[in-house]
């Protein structure tokens, strides 16, 4: 389930911070009270102007020519070979395959160079990473088509020698497809020497460049157009689009994988009530987490005997890696075969699906993939996205049936930490159900790191590097999300810092730590309400950054309106999502934009100035079932150039519709939904 949290209206114990309370088993919303100060309006509308700032030069106006550094004679003997095209990005050569995930129309160009160029143009005039690969044909310069550019690497086959391909570095990295010697033992320099090196293929004399990223390289998207007025830029709503429910298409194969038998706890051990030490004691389950479609078990791909029907809620996600992901909590795998039909397969507290297609952008329902790597057998059991510990596991096996279990559930927006990463504050809940009464009690027993990747065949990963980050009786860090602030090398650099929220009572608290120390505790530092400290206020605390009864919330930086946004739904179960801005005196510019300071974290200015007025961003329709929407929250980045978080007006919501119907339905127990909203 997502989002734990209450309205007074459902309990009469709003606080699940470190206790344990008695509730009804859904919606679970946690309480924040607290009236919204009032705010003059701002009396400053200022006008809209723009300009662009590009992230790399764009690719169709470079010289055909410009990426000569590349081999005449490509395949086989380059197979593996890294290089740099002419737009400065990373590549693999990739000999012989095909990929079968086309963007059309195919092209019509006259060299392999010229192949690549054309891939680097459709990302910059998309505004994403959507090709990750072209190929070029040689023998075929002379018909109607030679150049083939492909949005995944998934649902290949092997294809002639002729078949020259080009596959982005980190894409590659992810398949773990081969590098050849020679890049091999330059890329295992590049730890100890200068991020870009030169080198001579064995077979030419040629030399190619490889660039690879250091520390703080510049890897900003294209296009990020900011506004030019030396004021705040008010946001007003302009126009609204319900998209209507999503359909899941889950994938159709699985990797026959036989999982390391898990541990086995003592009878002490297999007791109702929280066990720190299981989460803290035990290493990372291998029969949990997304599987990886690489080398190693490609030849492992079977189909399954029939997708499953899913039920679950949440729908928070992000863009990453050039795709955009659709995280999800308790979800439930119902059998669709004949035998079987509507029987309960499994049940993981987390799962996760992208956006094929792309829908939303011509205002349809979009379509969510779950990923190979996903199903544990072929029937359509779950593995689980978020990884269990060894003692998490072994304990739900042992207590399945009896009510009880740990579950980590994904309840916050990704925040993107680099260019291919994004991370996640996950609760660790203690779930323990009355199997007669059916009444639930849930207990949040501290929260861990999760760090994702995404652009693999087998679906999205997440990883777990600490098993427990912050501490049952502590304030809820990360839970509800965060927001990262790139430092001077850009967008999708490592440098500059994380922010996340800590919910509380009343209102959200706020917490920072270097991109680079995620995972020491230590390193984080704590907003006391007038300075920052290494000391962690209490639970109790009110050194809010936005007050009120704030329930699920994003808050993002718009270079349309030169300030920050936050976008929310209240504890109200009022079915709307709420937003403001943040007032300060002047624009708002970032460190990496043109005319920002690059010693100054634009981040703090949300400590230092007042925001607006609440308004209404969406009313959405309550679901099928009459009951209050939950989980909301903005995909940003998902309308490219016209997204706001890119400087233009449009944004995409989603949340979590119950419908009351039996899960095994094909309307299902619940309907994540979006809508498009447009900012004037």
């Amino acid at each position: 389930m997502d989002v734990r949290r209450f309205t007074m209206a459902l309990i009469p114990s709003p606080n699940i911070m470190g206790h344990t309370i008695s509730i009804p088993p859904k919606p679970r919303h946690r309480q924040w009270y607290r009236q919204f100060p009032t705010v003059p309006n701002n009396p400053n509308d200022g006008a809209y102007e723009s300009w662009v700032h590009a992230g790399f030069s764009n690719p169709t106006s470079a010289s055909a020519s410009a990426a000569t550094s590349q081999p005449t004679s490509l395949c086989p003997t380059n197979n593996g070979t890294v290089f740099k095209s002419s737009s400065g990005i990373t590549y693999q050569t990739v000999c012989g395959i095909n990929y079968g995930d086309d963007i059309r129309p195919f092209l019509l160009v006259d060299s392999f160079e010229a192949c690549i160029q054309k891939c680097d143009a459709y990302n910059y005039v998309t505004h994403g990473v959507f090709c990750v690969a072209a190929l070029f044909i040689p023998s075929r310069i002379f018909d109607e088509d030679d150049c083939y550019l492909k949005s995944s690497i998934a649902h290949q086959s092997v294809g002639t020698s002729t078949v020259e391909g080009a596959v982005r570095f980190s894409v590659a990295q992810s398949a773990h497809l081969p590098v050849s010697a020679t890049s091999a033992s330059l890329l295992s320099s590049l730890s100890s020497t200068s991020s870009a090196t030169s080198y001579s293929s064995s077979s030419q004399s040629q030399s190619i460049s490889l660039a690879l990223p250091t520390a703080s390289v510049a890897v900003s998207p294209p296009g990020v157009t900011y506004g030019t007025s030396s004021s705040v830029i008010t946001p007003r709503v302009a126009r609204s689009k319900l998209h209507g429910p999503s359909e899941n298409h889950p994938s159709n194969q699985y990797i026959q994988y036989d999982d390391a038998d898990g541990v086995t706890l003592s009878r002490s051990l297999l007791r109702v009530g929280v066990n720190g030490d299981l989460s803290t004691g035990y290493d990372i389950s291998p029969q949990t987490g997304v599987l990886e479609v690489d080398i190693y078990t490609q030849n492992a791909l079977a189909p399954l005997q029939k997708t499953p029907r899913l039920s679950r809620d949440g729908g928070r996600g992000g863009y990453l890696n050039g795709q955009h992901l659709f995280l999800f909590c308790d979800t439930g795998s119902y059998s669709t075969t004949s035998a079987q039909n509507g029987g309960l397969l499994d049940f993981v507290s987390s799962s996760v699906a992208i956006d094929v297609g792309m829908n939303a952008l011509s205002g349809n329902p979009i379509h969510l993939q779950d990923g190979i790597g996903e199903w544990s057998d072929n029937v359509g059991r779950q593995r689980g996205f978020a990884p269990l510990t060894q003692g998490e596991q072994a304990y739900n096996l042992a207590m399945q049936g009896q009510g009880q279990r740990y579950a980590v559930w994904i309840e916050s927006s990704i925040i993107p930490l680099d260019g291919e990463t994004g991370i996640i504050y996950a609760p660790i809940v203690y779930d323990n159900v009355n199997m007669v009464t059916r009444a639930a009690v849930f207990t949040y027993t501290g929260n861990t790191l999760l760090t994702i990747t995404a652009g693999g065949r087998g679906g999205p990963v997440a990883q777990r590097p600490v098993r427990k980050l912050f501490d049952q009786d502590e304030p809820e860090w990360g839970v509800a999300g965060g927001l990262r602030s790139w430092g001077p090398s850009g967008i999708g650099g490592t440098d500059g810092k994380v922010y996340l929220f800590g919910g509380v009572s009343g209102g959200v608290l706020m917490a920072r730590v270097a991109a680079d120390s995620i995972e020491n505790r230590d390193a984080y530092q704590y907003w006391t309400g007038t300075s920052w400290s290494t000391i962690m206020p209490s639970a109790t605390s009110n050194a809010y950054f936005i007050e009120g009864p704030i329930m699920d919330i994003d808050v993002f930086y718009s270079p349309r309106h030169m300030t920050f946004i936050a976008v929310y739904l209240t504890i109200y179960a009022d079915s709307t999502f709420y937003y403001r801005y943040l007032r300060a005196p002047h624009a708002i510019v970032p460190s990496y934009a043109p005319g920002g300071d690059k010693n100054f974290d634009c981040a703090e200015d949300l400590l230092k100035y007042e925001w607006s007025d609440e308004q209404v961003l969406y009313k959405a329709k309550p679901g099928l079932s009459g009951s209050f929407i939950y989980s909301g929250g903005v995909h940003l980045r998902y309308f490219g150039s016209d997204d706001v978080a890119n400087g233009g007006s449009r944004m995409l919501l989603s949340w979590t519709a119950p419908t009351g119907q039996n899960p095994v339905s094909a309307v299902s127990e619940y309907q994540i939904v979006t809508a498009e909203v447009d900012f004037a």
